[in-house]
């Protein structure tokens, strides 16, 4: 995203109370964003650069008090509400201070400390690639739960407008106006993450979306809720509020298929067709036995309907869910493994399943 819109969000999630964490590789101006926030507020800036920080920087000294411990207030705790505590690099932080750190976004407290009433957090973090030492709060889905991710890329235009603010050098600006492929080298931030939807999340999620117009969710809605739930379930919430036709139920797409459901598969993007074959393939495995005697019945319906998905979507998904079936005859038993295994067979009279289904046997040996 732009710096203009990531800024405008930044904003919108911090005044609900919740934390954007801002990702993008060094030198983007992810601590200029920050600044400029707190400049158009009027609030303090505080940046805490945690990956070069030590426990003590961080939590404060111990300190006795009588027959009491107590933690000394560190240097850098704001005494006034109108500030932005920026954590910067959070994703470097030593596994030493995550403890505190956790502590600070969920309580808003470090110890006996407890941060002034309005004062905002924001967090920034360089993706992880093969020039950052990273540790394992890049992976931890307990951590990275508690914020908005925002991807932040450098967009040439908007750095010529911003360069003629700061009075650069023409030399500067007319070369990077020429030649903008020499902006930066790194114009695709990956963060590696698997943001999943948890109750906590659909909470931070509302109370972000109060805070917005209409026009805010129809541009940025859903950005911001797959940096909280993740783009599976970010792509229907949007579809839903924005009245837009859901994706079709599995059992729907199995039994009650009809052309206006194949046409919208085929027309549709890699996310839509990723969504619909996972729930096809959890929908397989977790049938109740009332399902399975249903579905046992309609093998033949069933195993066609699979077959015409099959011809309007990648391979590679149609032949998930051939993969998926095969793993469930072997863990399966009674009617259910029945079940598997008489589709499979049904499946396999298609010349193209019948060669993946060989292909794979070969493969195992």
């Amino acid at each position: 995203m732009k710096v203009q819109d990531v800024k405008h969000l930044s904003k919108k999630i911090m005044e609900s109370g919740e934390i954007p964490l801002l990702w993008g590789h060094f030198g983007v101006g992810k601590t200029d964003l920050a600044r400029e926030i707190a400049a158009e507020t009027g609030r303090e800036l505080i940046i805490l650069v945690i990956s070069q920080m030590e426990p003590g920087d961080l939590i404060g000294m111990p300190s006795r008090d009588g027959e009491r411990t107590l933690f000394l207030r560190p240097d850098w705790w704001p005494t006034e509400g109108n500030v932005i505590l920026m954590i910067d690099e959070i994703n470097r932080a030593h596994r030493s201070i995550r403890n505190a750190i956790m502590q600070l976004l969920i309580d808003r407290r470090i110890h006996n400390h407890f941060l002034p009433e309005g004062c905002w957090i924001m967090a920034a973090a360089n993706p992880p690639d093969e020039e950052y030492d990273q540790v394992e709060l890049i992976t931890d889905p307990a951590f990275m739960s508690r914020f908005f991710h925002i991807e932040l890329t450098p967009d040439p235009e908007e750095w010529l407008k911003w360069a003629e603010l700061q009075k650069m050098p023409e030399t500067v600006t007319n070369f990077i106006g020429e030649y903008p492929e020499f902006l930066s080298r790194d114009t695709v931030v990956s963060m590696r993450l698997e943001l999943r939807p948890s109750p906590r999340s659909w909470y931070k999620l509302g109370r972000v979306f109060a805070g917005l117009s209409s026009k805010e969710i129809e541009r940025f809605g859903y950005v911001i809720a797959a940096g909280i739930v993740g783009p599976e379930a970010a792509r229907t919430f949007m579809s839903k509020i924005q009245g837009s036709e859901l994706l079709p139920s599995p059992r729907t797409l199995l039994l009650e298929l009809d052309e206006n459901i194949l046409s919208r598969l085929s027309e549709g993007d890699i996310s839509g067709t990723s969504a619909s074959i996972l729930r096809i393939t959890k929908h397989l495995s977790e049938i109740d036995d009332l399902q399975v005697q249903e579905y046992f019945q309609n093998v033949p319906v069933i195993s066609e309907n699979l077959l015409r998905i099959g011809r309007v979507i990648p391979k590679d998904s149609f032949f998930s869910v051939i993969r998926h079936i095969v793993h469930q005859v072997e863990g399966e038993k009674g009617l259910k493994r029945a079940f598997y295994e008489n589709l499979l067979e049904e499946l396999a009279m298609d010349h193209d399943v019948l060669k993946f289904l060989q292909r794979s046997e070969k493969d195992e040996k």
